[in-house]
């Protein structure tokens, strides 16, 4: 009993177990294994299409999970596995596709699947389900023996996308290699006749497509390939926008991104789509960057829009939503007009384009003259107006309008332009004016320059300049002057008296404020000192002490540093508190010095020169170095000098110069320096310091030595350029003393040669001159009379031996003696003495010439002339023609008388040239026979004879020639 108890409770249990062990076993669904009912391809695409079924499905749709294997070329190599995810309903076929990376035609697939329950309807599957039988997936061609095919043709992709290019070939072709354009491609054999060429990110070369050809080493070499057609990458449309003008349409506008277009039409222009998802619209654009959408009236205010680009190979969609109040942009104002109020005002009027009475728009006006611009915002419903002011005379301005939402600002509209322009008026300010006063010739010459007025102050266009000149000692005398624009400047000459000047320029509508300048007597005279500045770049910093306290202002004026009075002045004004500046141009350059003038001006408008000051913005090395010359050298020294070197017109301020000397001893004596050039050539410097020193003696030489030196200047920033030195050779020692001996010695010689010729000159001139005057003879002084002061030769002082008759009464014969032998019977023994006074006893002296060349007297009256004549007459044509004992009748009746009747200031002498000798006959008879030059006389000088010796006798070797003796008292 107790067993049975304890028995039943444990058969219970068992039985129970075994239930539930045995309940589980039933309940877990029985694996579902998928049926393949089609496998097709679309080689085109490359694609694989699966339709299967599931059988015994026990729901009416259940969710499954379906594992794709795809091998190739056998079922052990697989090379897909997919896991693809559906919803299975009863009696339904599953459709699932799969794209090859090798092209179909080149090599077999094969397929099977499997399935796997995945939904809480159902029990769940703990495995997966059986497999399906294979599928055999075969569009593999056959190639002819001598043939090659190529896989796929004309191939359509992405740039940047992976292709794999198949070759089948027939048996007979082997080593087959490629090209992509002109680049080899390397492949992989598959099979024995099947090889695979991958290639990866292809990029875009044309879109007329990429070429690749192939061609086999062994067999048929014919070329074979294909085109790869590569397309740009398809963009999302960028910055989509909508909005609209007039609230009836919506202009959508987008950035179409770069064109995929490919030719031969593999494909075209991406298309655009635009949808509207609360009104279900779509709308496909005509243009591949804009899109006009109409509003139905009465419609929604809030768009939402699908923007979609499509091409062969992919879409791209952009989303956008709005308000339409929000995308407003209103058109541009209309009927915009100006009204000119005087010269400085305009009003300008404009309309918009109506929204309701309850639609604000904001427009913006603009004005504009040159660059400067002014804007202002106007609310405005329908028209609206505004009013410029503050306007120049005599200028041009364009005026704008544009408006926009005044509630919800999305866009300004196009602007609307008006130009107009403003009449002139009379200048408004007066000149700025200056002057340059320096004198000449005793006057002043004052240089008027003013600045241009600007165009706000012109206020029309300047036609001339009037300048008025008051003496200020007579105001009431001024002179007027009327210069011509443009020019900017004029010249006056005055005096040294103080004057005032008006300056007034106008337009043609009258004149502007005069500009007075006050001129003292001292200006343009006054002497200040003369300070150094340094300059920074492009600026000069000045300053000045003041001098007095009255004054109005100060005026700094500076020019460029030149060697004419007349430059570029420029000017500043400057108020009375003011003692430094700042002055800064572009047109200051670096080497070039400025002069620099502060002028204090009174109340009286006077100008006082306070000081000068120069510089220069940047100091530069010399540019030209000075041209030495060597004035004197000596066996031990030469001196150099360079006296036309202009040292205010360099590039710096010329602190020195430095002479360097070269030559083989190379010796640098103090202070001389031994120093090296940048061509590491050795020689001697020395350092002038100070620019007024011109000139430098170099010592301590040796004689008959060459040497070189070179001069150059110095500023701050270096010397002067290099150049080529120049020799100089020291004189020999000796001959520098020789000179110095031999200079003297011939100047002293010189000049007594000079003074012995002109002694001697004038000892022959008084003495012995080559043809003899009478009346300038000194020797007659020694026996002049002293009774008679003006007798010049008394024929009483002279006992004449040989008369010879010169003149004759008209037919007869003229007697001549001629010189040569005389006959001796005709020679007295003693001098005939010729009394010619009772009163007379005794020799008296007499002069004797023996050359009288002519008579004063006959040559005067033209009755005689030279009788020259042969030399070889006969004895008897050279004797006297009277004898001895007849002279003194011969000389009363024939020469006697007429000399004694003549004033002694009256008489003259006859000469006749001892070259000739006298003929005998008539005077006609002279005409026929031409006379004979006689060739070695001589002259022979005038001598005094003492009256012992008044008649010589004469000789057979005397040769006196027309001898002439004559007697005391007697001319």
């Amino acid at each position: 009993m107790a067993f049975s108890v304890v028995l039943h409770p444990a058969f219970l249990l068992a039985v129970l177990s075994l239930r539930a062990s045995r309940s589980e076993v039933l309940e877990e669904p029985l694996p579902l294994t998928p049926e393949i009912h089609k496998v097709s391809f679309q080689l085109k695409l490359q694609e694989v299409n699966l339709e299967w079924t599931v059988p015994a499905l026990t729901h009416e749709e259940l969710n499954m999970i379906f594992q794709i294997e795809i091998s190739r070329l056998n079922i052990s190599n697989t090379i897909w596995v997919e896991n693809y995810s559906t919803t299975v309903k009863r009696e339904e076929a599953v459709r699932w596709n799969w794209t090859s990376d090798i092209p179909l035609e080149c090599v077999k697939h094969f397929i099977r699947i499997r399935a796997l329950v995945d939904d809480t309807k159902s029990l769940p599957q703990s495995s997966w389900g059986n497999w399906s039988s294979w599928k055999e997936v075969n569009a593999k061609v056959s190639v002819e023996p001598d043939k090659s095919l190529i896989f796929p043709k004309d191939k359509v992709l992405e740039e940047g996308s992976n292709v794999t290019i198949c070759l089948m070939y027939g048996q007979n072709v082997y080593n087959v290699s490629c090209k992509l354009q002109d680049e080899p491609i390397h492949g992989e054999q598959l099979d024995s006749h099947v090889s695979l060429l991958k290639l990866n990110n292809v990029v875009f070369l044309s879109d007329t497509g990429t070429n690749i050809n192939c061609q086999a080493t062994k067999g048929p070499k014919r070329i074979f390939g294909t085109v790869l057609f590569v397309s740009k990458v398809l963009e999302e449309p960028k910055n989509v926008s909508c909005e609209t003008r007039d609230f009836k349409t919506l202009d959508c506008s987008w950035e179409p991104g770069v064109d995929t277009t490919l030719t031969w039409r593999k494909q075209r222009f991406q298309n655009y789509t635009l949808c509207e998802s609360f009104s279900k619209r779509c709308e496909v654009s005509n243009y591949r960057n804009s899109y006009t959408w109409q509003i139905t009236e009465g419609s929604q205010e809030m768009y939402n829009f699908t923007l979609t680009a499509e091409n062969q190979l992919r879409k791209r969609s952009v989303n956008i939503n709005f308000n339409l109040t929000h995308r407003v942009h209103p058109k541009a104002p209309q009927d915009v007009t100006l009204k000119i109020i005087g010269a400085t005002k305009a009003n300008m009027t404009w309309k918009v384009h109506s929204h309701g009475n309850n639609y604000t728009l904001l427009c913006q006006v603009k004005l504009q003259y040159g660059e400067v611009i002014h804007e202002h915002n106007v609310s405005v419903h329908m028209s609206a107006n505004y009013l410029f002011s503050d306007l120049d005379p005599d200028t041009k301005y364009k005026a704008f309008v544009r408006c926009a939402s005044a509630n919800h600002f999305w866009k300004w509209s196009d602007w609307t332009q008006k130009e107009f322009s403003t009449p002139e008026t009379a200048p408004s300010q007066a000149l700025d004016v200056w002057r340059q006063v320096w004198s000449e010739n005793g006057r002043r010459i004052v240089t008027l320059f003013w600045k241009p007025l600007l165009k706000s102050q012109a206020n029309g266009k300047i036609i001339s300049y009037n300048i008025v000149v008051e003496n200020e000692a007579k105001p009431t005398e001024s002179e007027h002057y009327c210069v011509w624009a443009p020019a900017l400047s004029t010249n006056l000459s005055l005096d040294l008296q103080p004057y005032k000047i008006r300056i007034t320029t106008n337009n043609s509508m009258g004149a502007s404020p005069e500009s007075l300048m006050v001129l003292s007597n001292d200006s343009g005279h006054e002497e200040v000192k003369e300070k150094t500045i340094k300059g920074i770049k492009d600026a000069f910093n000045i300053s000045w002490e003041p001098v007095s306290g009255d004054t109005m202002g100060y005026v700094v004026d500076w020019c460029a540093h030149s060697q004419d009075q007349r430059c570029d002045l420029q000017w500043k004004n400057l108020g009375p508190n003011t003692t430094s500046t700042t002055i800064t141009s572009d047109d200051f350059k670096p080497g070039v010095r400025y002069n620099f003038r502060i002028f204090e001006r009174s109340v009286e408008h006077k100008a006082r020169l306070v000081e000068k000051q120069r510089g220069y913005t940047q100091e530069l090395a010399p540019l030209v170095n000075p041209k030495v010359e060597i004035p004197y050298s000596t066996p031990n020294s030469f001196v150099l000098r360079w006296p036309d070197y202009d040292s205010d017109f360099q590039a710096g301020f010329i602190k020195g110069y430095l002479v360097y000397v070269k030559s083989k001893e190379m010796q640098c004596n103090q202070p001389w320096e031994r120093t090296l050039l940048p061509d590491n050539s050795v020689l001697c410097k020395y350092d002038i310091n100070g620019s007024e020193t011109k000139t430098l003696t170099v010592e301590n030489l040796q004689p008959e030595s060459l040497y070189e030196f070179f001069v150059t200047p110095y500023t701050s920033a270096g010397p002067g350029p290099n150049e080529t030195f120049t020799k100089v050779t020291t004189p020999d020692a000796r001959s520098h003393m020789l000179l110095q001996i031999i200079l003297p010695m011939t100047l002293c010689v010189l000049l007594s040669i000079i003074v012995c010729y002109w002694k001697s000159q004038w000892v022959k001139e008084k003495c012995y001159p080559d043809i003899p005057n009478p009346y300038k003879s000194s020797i007659l002084s020694l026996i002049k009379s002293k009774k008679n002061p003006h007798l010049i030769m008394n024929v009483k002082d002279c006992i004449p031996d040989v008369l010879e008759v010169i003149n004759k009464a008209e037919g007869s014969k003229t007697q001549c003696v001629g010189s040569g032998k005389l006959h001796i019977e005709d020679v007295p023994t003693k001098p005939p003495i010729v009394p010619t006074e009772k009163d007379s006893s005794g020799p008296v002296p007499c002069i004797f010439f023996e050359n009288f060349t002519y008579d004063q007297s006959a040559f005067d009256s033209g009755s005689h002339g030279l009788i020259p004549g042969p030399l070889k007459d006969t004895a008897h044509q050279l004797g006297l023609l009277a004898p001895p004992n007849k002279f003194q009748n011969v000389l009363k009746n024939d020469y006697m008388k007429p000399l004694v009747e003549s004033p002694t200031e009256e008489t003259s002498l006859i000469y006749v040239s001892q070259l000739a000798s006298p003929m005998c006959g008539d005077k006609d008879t002279l005409a026929t026979e031409p006379p004979v030059p006689v060739h070695g006389s001589e002259y022979k000088r005038q001598m005094v004879v003492p009256g012992s010796l008044a008649s010589p006798s004469l000789k057979e070797d005397n040769s006196l020639t027309s001898t002439v003796l004559l007697g005391q008292g007697e001319q």
